[in-house]
């Protein structure tokens, strides 16, 4: 059963130099239970289209255009702002990018918790410390540092004190953005270890992880989505994504980093040439054609359709999978 549906969304920024078109008809499903990913470069939408579900799209410069958010059924986008604060934090939550900005400096790390529970809550002061407390001890910060101050945390403590904030009322969904990018490769890990654990012990229901690092998925997600300049291009199970994917943005993603189940022996990396295109003036037909090595003259001006692979996997491309898996095995 789906616990969260997005139909044909699009939000517009407009600039002082155009309107840029930051998320075009996008379709997103995320069933209960279930962990999705949502991958891209920079720019590509996807900060954007999880501030959408969140409902903080700042009006002006941000619009919403068309589409529909649909949480239990319920369309996001009709609600009044006082019923989206009851939705936003208790049954959808999302973690920020940054750490070192997310927490207010001047707040004990226990009391920006317990705020979070005593605004959603009926409790007291002290039954919501003690939740506050225990919520560190499951992120694995001792209790006895809820008295400390944001600055005396690493960066890694930080992020779980973030996380803490985000799960401590046990959201239906979950929406993390880029949740370890900002931090060392070993406190990534434990970042994404904990995150696995806290979905495993009921914390989190269904999450939305955005990243731009497509591997890191594997391990975390049940499906993945690849986002590019603001349109979905493909989605498969996490094993297609990582292991086979089709469409020529995504199998450049994989070819320009090491994939350590595979090993590093003959691997050739390759870099995509060229940057995403200007949203405020994209392209007629496919957005990745300036970019991409097996474009045809027409799939710069052609209409670029979704082709359904069967079993909830999909591509956009002007070229057929078998005609793309051809051109891959002799790279």
């Amino acid at each position: 059963m789906s616990i969260l549906d997005i139909k044909d969304l699009e939000i517009q920024f407009q600039t002082d130099d155009g309107c840029a078109k930051a998320v075009n008809k996008v379709n997103l499903s995320l069933e209960e239970g279930d962990t999705l990913g949502l991958v891209g470069e920079t720019g590509a939408g996807k900060t954007t289209t999880a501030l959408g579900i969140m409902r903080l799209i700042s009006d002006p410069p941000g619009k919403y255009v068309g589409g529909e958010i649909l949480f239990h059924g319920k369309n996001l986008l009709e609600i009044s702002e006082t019923e989206m604060r009851k939705i936003r934090g208790e049954q959808i939550a999302m973690i920020f990018q940054d750490p070192m900005t997310a927490l207010n400096p001047v707040l004990r790390v226990d009391d920006q918790i317990a705020e979070v529970i005593r605004l959603h809550a009926k409790c007291s002061k002290k039954e919501a410390l003690t939740r506050a407390l225990k919520m560190l001890e499951t992120v694995g910060i001792p209790a006895s540092r809820g008295s400390d101050y944001p600055h005396q945390f690493s960066g890694g403590m930080k992020q779980r004190t973030v996380i803490a904030v985000s799960t401590i009322l046990n959201p239906k969904v979950l929406i993390a953005d880029e949740p370890s990018s900002a931090l060392d490769v070993t406190s990534q890990k434990m970042v994404i270890k904990m995150m696995r654990e806290l979905m495993e012990k009921g914390y989190i229901k269904s999450m939305l992880f955005i990243t731009h690092e497509l591997p890191l998925l594997y391990n975390v997600t049940d499906d993945i989505m690849v986002m590019y300049a603001g349109q979905i291009v493909e989605k498969g199970t996490a094993q297609e994504m990582v292991f086979d994917p089709v469409h020529p943005y995504s199998h450049g993603l994989m070819s320009s980093i090491l994939v350590p189940e595979e090993g590093t022996r003959g691997h050739k990396l390759t870099a995509i040439p060229g940057t995403p295109p200007n949203l405020k003036k994209p392209p007629q037909g496919c957005r990745f054609a300036e970019r991409c090595k097996y474009a045809r003259p027409e799939c710069r001006y052609s209409a670029i359709p979704e082709k359904d692979l069967g079993d909830g996997r999909m591509y956009r491309c002007l070229l057929g999978q078998d005609e793309l898996k051809e051109v891959y095995s002799h790279e």
